[in-house]
Order: C-alpha cells, then sequence, then structure tokens
C-alpha cells in the first residue's frame, strides 16, 4: 500500500471509530488501539505535509453535531487533549516543549474526571450559556437542562472577569448513579450502564424538569477568554473556586517530571477510592505566558498531556468474521463477539484490521479472545487463547471477493487493505462518497442524514450526489419514516446548499487527497472550477503545498467522463463553483513565501487575529523559529532565547504595528 492510501485507510478507518462513538454510541475498538492508529497517522502527516487534509482525524477532534437543540458556535473552541499512556511519552513531551519556550517549567496535575464536556460562558456574573463540546467548533445549547444542576451557580461572587467561558465535566456520582438504578430496578426497567454514558445522555434530555431529577454534578477546570488577569493555571483555579465553581481540590504544582510521575502512581491506586469516574491524570504547562507561547496544534494543545491509566481486560468467544466496505473500497475486518460486560460498557464487536492482523494473532472464529479497553472507550482484542482453541479449527481464509458486490478484491504488493475496485457499482462506496458530500464540513446538508442517503440509494433515487438536486417531495415522501415536514426540510436544505461556498464545494466533490486546506489553496489559486478542471500535473504542483500526488489525483479526477458531467450538472444546479467575490476581495498574496513566527503578547490585535491575517495575505505561519523564517512578530515578554535564535539565523524581527503596516 502505497503512503497515501495508508493516510487515507487510516482517516476512513478512525473517523468510523469517532462516528461509533460520539455519535452511535456503540465503540468498535479500544481507546488504546484508537490512539496508536491515531499517533500512526500523525506521524505518516508529518513524514508527508503533502497529503495534509483539515479534515484528518488527527485534527479534528472527534464528534457530530445533533439537531434537537440549537446549534452555537463556541466563542474560543473547545481542543482535545494528546494522550499518553507511558512515562516514556511524558518525557518526550517535555523535550518538545523545552525547546520551545524560554524558562523553567512547573506543572500542574489533574485527575481526568470521566463525563460529559461542557463550556460555560458568563457575562457580568450571570450564566449566559451552556454548550456541549459537539465537534470542537460547535456544539449544543443545554442552557436550560445545565441550571438544573445545582454545582452550576447562576451568579457568581467575588471579582469575576467581565465576560469568559469556563469548561468542565457533567458528572455522575458513583453514588447517584446507583441509586438511580435502583430505582429502575425497582420499577422494572433495565439499569443504566455506566454513569458517563448517563451524564452524557442526560444533557441531550428535551425535558429540563427530567435532567433536574438526576443528581448530576459540574466539576469545571479551565478558564478561556480575554483580559483575565490571570498568570497560572493552579491561579485559575483558586480563582474559581473563590467566584462559586465546584472545582475538584485534587490538583497539585509540581516543579519535575518525576513530580507528575508520583502524582500518576499515587492516584492509579486511589483513584478507586473516589466518588466520580476518573480515567487518567492531565498534566498542563502551569504558566500561561508559556501555554501562550506554546499554542495548539490543528487539533490539541502542545502545553497539555494527559495520561491514561491502563486497560481493563477480559476474554469472550469471537463467534464470527464479517467484513465491511468502506468510502474508498477499503475493505475492513469486524469480530462479531460474544457479548461480555467490560468497563461498564456490553462489548460485541471489535475491528480486527486487515489480513495481516488476523494472520498475526491467528485468529479464527471459534476462539476465545482477551479484548481490551483502553481509556473505557473502545475495545481491541489483543490476543487469542490458544489453551481453548477447538480441535477442529481451521485458520481464516480471508474473502476473495467484495461482499457487497462480489467484484475480485485488490491487494496491491505492500498495501495492508484489501480494496474493491468497483468505484460506480458497489453500493457502500456509492453511498459514502454521497454522505462525504453532505456532511457538515462539506455542503451540510439540514434535514439530510447518512442513513437517508443509504434508502435514496437503495430506492434507486439517486446514484451520485449531483442527483440530489433533481430529488422532488414526490420522490422522498414514500420514504420509511418520512414525513411531509421532514421531506418538506430535506429539500430545503438541499436547496440551500447552493450558497455553500465553492471550497467547501470542492472539498465536498471527495477527490482523493483534496481535504479542506488543499481545497482552499486550490480555490484561492485557480477561482473557477473550470480553471481548476483544465490544470496540468505541472500547473499544480507550482501551487503552494500542492504535491505530485495531490496533482495527480486532482487531474484523474476532471479527466474521468462521469465525474465531469457530475460537475456539469452541479453548475447548471447552481450549485456554487467560483469564488465569491467578497471573499475574493478579503484575501491577497501580498505575503505570499515568506513564513512567520509570532511571539509575545500583543495589544493591537490578538494572537489569533495576526495568524488570521497572515495566512489570508498569502503568508505562512509556524510554531518555532528557522532558517526558512522570514520574520518574527515579536511582541512583549517575547523569550530571549527565540530572540537570540533569531538574531543568530538573521530572521528580522518586527513589532505588530511593523506587520499591519506590511498588510496596510
Amino acid at each position: 500500500m502505497s503512503v497515501q492510501e495508508q493516510i487515507e485507510a487510516l482517516r476512513d478507518e478512525l473517523r468510523e471509530h469517532n462516528y461509533n462513538y460520539y455519535v452511535q454510541d456503540n465503540p468498535t475498538i479500544s481507546d488504546f488501539e484508537f490512539d496508536v492508529k491515531l499517533k500512526q497517522l500523525q506521524e505518516l502527516e508529518a513524514k508527508h505535509p503533502e497529503f495534509y487534509d483539515a479534515s484528518s482525524p488527527t485534527l479534528r477532534v472527534g464528534g457530530a453535531i445533533t439537531k434537537n437543540f440549537e446549534t452555537v458556535a463556541h466563542e474560543h473552541r473547545m481542543y482535545s487533549l494528546e494522550n499518553s499512556y507511558s512515562k516514556e511519552d511524558l518525557l518526550d513531551w517535555e523535550t518538545r516543549i523545552k525547546k520551545m519556550v524560554d524558562g523553567a517549567i512547573s506543572y500542574t496535575c489533574e485527575l481526568k474526571y470521566d463525563g460529559a464536556s461542557i463550556s460555560l460562558t458568563y457575562e457580568k456574573g450571570k450564566l449566559l450559556k451552556a454548550v456541549t463540546r459537539g465537534d470542537g467548533f460547535q456544539g449544543d445549547n443545554v442552557t436550560a437542562n445545565i441550571k438544573t444542576i445545582k454545582s452550576v451557580p447562576l451568579q457568581l461572587k467575588g471579582d469575576y472577569p467581565e465576560k469568559f467561558d469556563i469548561r468542565g465535566e457533567i458528572v455522575l456520582p458513583f453514588e447517584g448513579f446507583i441509586k438511580m438504578n435502583e430505582e429502575r430496578i425497582e420499577i422494572g426497567e433495565e439499569p443504566y450502564r455506566n454513569p458517563r454514558n448517563t451524564a452524557s445522555g442526560s444533557l441531550k434530555l428535551q425535558d429540563s424538569s427530567e435532567v433536574a431529577k438526576r443528581p448530576l454534578e459540574c466539576l469545571l477546570y479551565n478558564i478561556t477568554g480575554n483580559n483575565l488577569n490571570i498568570k497560572t493555571q493552579s491561579e485559575s483555579l483558586e480563582k474559581a473556586r473563590s467566584w462559586g465553581f465546584k472545582v475538584p481540590e485534587i490538583a497539585k504544582e509540581v516543579n519535575s517530571m518525576d513530580a507528575v510521575l508520583e502524582f500518576i502512581a499515587h492516584w492509579d491506586v486511589h483513584r478507586h477510592d473516589l466518588p466520580y469516574e476518573t480515567d487518567g491524570v492531565v498534566i498542563k504547562v502551569n504558566d500561561l505566558q508559556q501555554q501562550e507561547e506554546l499554542g495548539y496544534t490543528a487539533k490539541a494543545p502542545r502545553w497539555a498531556m494527559a495520561y491514561k491509566f491502563k486497560a481493563e481486560q477480559v476474554s469472550t468467544r469471537l463467534n464470527e468474521i464479517t467484513y465491511q466496505v468502506g468510502r474508498t473500497g477499503a475493505i475492513t475486518p469486524v469480530a462479531n463477539l460474544e457479548p461480555v460486560e467490560l468497563a461498564g460498557t456490553t462489548v460485541k464487536r471489535a475491528s480486527l484490521h486487515n489480513a495481516d492482523q488476523i494472520e498475526k494473532l491467528d485468529i479464527r472464529e471459534g476462539d476465545m479472545v482477551f479484548v481490551e479497553k483502553g481509556g473505557e472507550i473502545i475495545p481491541k482484542i489483543i490476543a487469542v487463547d490458544l489453551s481453548q482453541r477447538p480441535a477442529d479449527s481451521q485458520p481464516t481464509q480471508y474473502i476473495t471477493q467484495c461482499p457487497e458486490c462480489n467484484t475480485e478484491l485488490v491487494r496491491q504488493e505492500g498495501e495492508a487493505q484489501h480494496y474493491c475496485p468497483n468505484y460506480n457499482g458497489c453500493k457502500p462506496q456509492i453511498i459514502g462518497r454521497i454522505q462525504h458530500f453532505i456532511s457538515r464540513k462539506a455542503m451540510d446538508i439540514d434535514g439530510l442524514g447518512g442513513e437517508t442517503v443509504a434508502l435514496l440509494v437503495n430506492a434507486g433515487l439517486i446514484s451520485n450526489y449531483s442527483d440530489l438536486y433533481e430529488l422532488t417531495l414526490e420522490d422522498v415522501l414514500p420514504l420509511e419514516r418520512m414525513a411531509q415536514k421532514s421531506a418538506e426540510n430535506l429539500l430545503n436544505g438541499i436547496q440551500a446548499s447552493k450558497d455553500v461556498p465553492f471550497e467547501r464545494v470542492l472539498f465536498a466533490l471527495g477527490i482523493r487527497y483534496v481535504g479542506e486546506t488543499v481545497a482552499k489553496k486550490l480555490v484561492k489559486h485557480y477561482k473557477t472550477i473550470g480553471a481548476l478542471a483544465s490544470a496540468t500535473i505541472i500547473d499544480l504542483v507550482t501551487v503552494d503545498e500542492i504535491g505530485a500526488r495531490i496533482a495527480e489525483s486532482v487531474t484523474d479526477f476532471f479527466q474521468t467522463p462521469t465525474n465531469i458531467e457530475i460537475v456539469e450538472r452541479l453548475t447548471r444546479f447552481g450549485v456554487q463553483m467560483e469564488i465569491s467575490a467578497e471573499k475574493l476581495a478579503n484575501q491577497t498574496n501580498k505575503l505570499a513565501g515568506q513564513a512567520f513566527v509570532v511571539s509575545g503578547v500583543f495589544h493591537l490585535v490578538s494572537r489569533n487575529e495576526l495568524k488570521k491575517l497572515i495566512e489570508d495575505n498569502g503568508g505562512k505561519v509556524s510554531s518555532s523559529i528557522s532558517s526558512k523564517t522570514n520574520y518574527v512578530v515579536a511582541g512583549d515578554n517575547m523569550g530571549p532565547s527565540k530572540k537570540e535564535k533569531a538574531e543568530t539565523l538573521g530572521v528580522l524581527i518586527i513589532s505588530e504595528q511593523d506587520f499591519l503596516n506590511m498588510i496596510d
């Protein structure tokens, strides 16, 4: 398998696991296995930046938005945390951050509570809104439900800021969870599986009076906002307590990684004495100025790391191996297990990944297998109990034909995955491409979900995404569970998608290796679909960050007659196939070819605004100074080592006013 295909296969698999866990509440692999795959993908992407895709699971924090509550954009994005499982992981993290900031580093150690993430916004001391994490950029407004939780203050006390966000977890203490289950059993209802899922489900209840009956608590741990006048994370915890928030008392400021490891070792044992579920320790750089200097990757803060406690294990029987077909045609074998209780949930399935993994484990139907759930999330088969293997057991023979369309599978030398090459005739692939087209970061068609796409394809109403724009009320009303109102909403959503900007349309087309960022680069350069379709490989590789494989993929797409016809139909239907005049006016190439590092504290514009201005004017933002850096935009308190390195390399140091003058 080529590097590009490895990356694409990993992305598809991780997206599916994200969907299973966050949307379906039906995890299929362990948290540890998920993170191993995520790290593998991160390493491949770091070595091959030409395949960068802003929709990658590595950048992305996992989760989809439900439509039951008003969708609200987070003023300050909610990031995920990078996970670690060993002393070596933490020492590697420490080495990385010490290269990026000046001075001694102290850390705060806090327990990682296993609940539902929430962001509370306060203005003038009053709770303004409460929003779930969602996908990190936007979530559900659940203010009415959160107000029923007694540990959430509705009015603050003390010297609180004018406006700020505070983040934390909605948790269900063990004592309350046990009491709820006793009451359910008494009235003959099924008990809830675990406190975490019950807390998360509580936030989705439509009736806030029902939420009020549940003994939920809100544990807060992070303050976000502007002009907060707070210098350290430990100070922020004390401030939050003084304002009336429930902040866990178990938090410790330490000055070395040895002390961090002592904290972890203690709580790995004593966490079982706590009233809440915990699955690890969060370690943060304590100094907020150093946090600002370290900044963020596209997915996570560089200044924080989550250490996950060791996974639980059980054994169960593997009843059957089945095979799934992904959007790209990749085949994934799935272990169907005898249901078993593990870390508070019932495990029925686990991914076997590919033929090599099956061969490596020598896993067979009928085997007793050991299943692990790292972080109490997603199950993974880690070994076979050979002592219990049936005498008549036969080695697993990997399938040779697609389980959906019977096409002969292909597997090139060196590839991990088998593929079905029936691009236009294999239903899961067709459905998957249309599902990608309608997804939130693509066309975001309200009223149209993945299940409805499958119904439309199976009913013969659509065979590609351009067919969506010819659907009528008479077409969709006969579909299962489709009422008049929902049918009208679906058609209105399709109509509204004609206003989606060109860069998202290009991403929605599903051209291999063209993620959100690549789509934006191509749109900025070519401006119309016609110009892009006419570009040669030689033309394309001259565009910033477009490598040969991306260029080949783009030209292959526009040389395929079926794709040309689909694009022409979309254009006729009124889908945006050129950059808008307004967006064009806000973008320039004044800084083309220039690389910037932003360091220090700024007053005229925020650090994020500075970075956006650089990118909007064609420049690149880097996190560290190198010989390729053209300018360092320096604010107050710029670290002396950065200044020294810039001077040594002859990099020009400019003020924020100097920079603003450059683009004026």
